[in-house]
């Protein structure tokens, strides 16, 4: 089963596996218009150590069209999966856990979809908050540097992952799916050295009894859950 670097795989349940998505490949296109406080979110996972350094809460936003081929969360691609969480209330769960984890990870779908949204979470983590933030994006740095929301979504930016998963460079290496990728520390928090010691990938059971698995690499011989 392969995984790429800015791909983790939260819970699953019948209705992912029978999501089906005619893909858009372009990039900049967002999916759905939702109010800018709002954001439609695939899962949640307030404690991980395979998705950037350190004990980490985890964003995957709902909603992809880049299509990349061999992407580990198809599941998270449909714009009308998961659910609508306001901004405020997902900065409340993270921020009541700030004492305890290190950092905040954003991935997905495609976070720069949901731009203005992602940004608002991020100013406010940046602003209110010592921890570190780390977002992977589909988008290349070039894209990402024309965005509308570019120099203020970097201002709040410790580590970059960016670019397209390429199944034919797969890499699943310090947080990198593909060698085509491109990873920028935007500030001087983290290292090379820092990702590369991130687990590759961890298995989570939950209070509610759900399997998590999640990382760059997760188990690759396990079987679908």
């Amino acid at each position: 089963m392969k995984k790429p670097a800015n791909k983790s795989k939260p819970a699953n349940s019948s209705a992912n596996k029978r999501a089906r998505l005619a893909r858009n490949n372009t990039p900049l296109q967002a999916q759905a218009t939702l109010p800018t406080n709002t954001l439609q979110v695939h899962h949640y996972l307030p404690s991980s150590r395979a998705n950037g350094p350190g004990l980490r809460a985890v964003v995957w936003v709902q909603g992809c069209t880049l299509g990349c081929s061999g992407c580990f969360n198809p599941h998270t691609h449909p714009a009308l999966g998961g659910q609508r969480v306001t901004v405020a209330e997902l900065f409340a769960q993270i921020s009541a856990l700030s004492d305890s984890i290190e950092g905040v990870t954003i991935s997905g779908g495609e976070p720069f979809q949901q731009a203005d949204a992602v940004l608002e979470l991020l100013q406010r983590l940046r602003a209110e908050t010592s921890l570190s933030l780390l977002v992977f994006t589909g988008f290349t740095w070039e894209e990402v540097q024309r965005l509308p929301q570019a120099r203020a979504l970097l201002a709040c930016i410790d580590v970059l992952i960016a670019g397209r998963y390429d199944a034919r460079q797969r890499l699943a290496h310090g947080l990198v799916g593909s060698a085509n990728k491109t990873v920028h520390f935007i500030s001087q928090r983290y290292t090379q050295t820092d990702l590369a010691a991130t687990p590759v990938g961890e298995i989570i059971l939950t209070p509610n009894g759900d399997i998590l698995i999640s990382g760059i690499d997760p188990l690759s011989a396990s079987v679908e859950i």
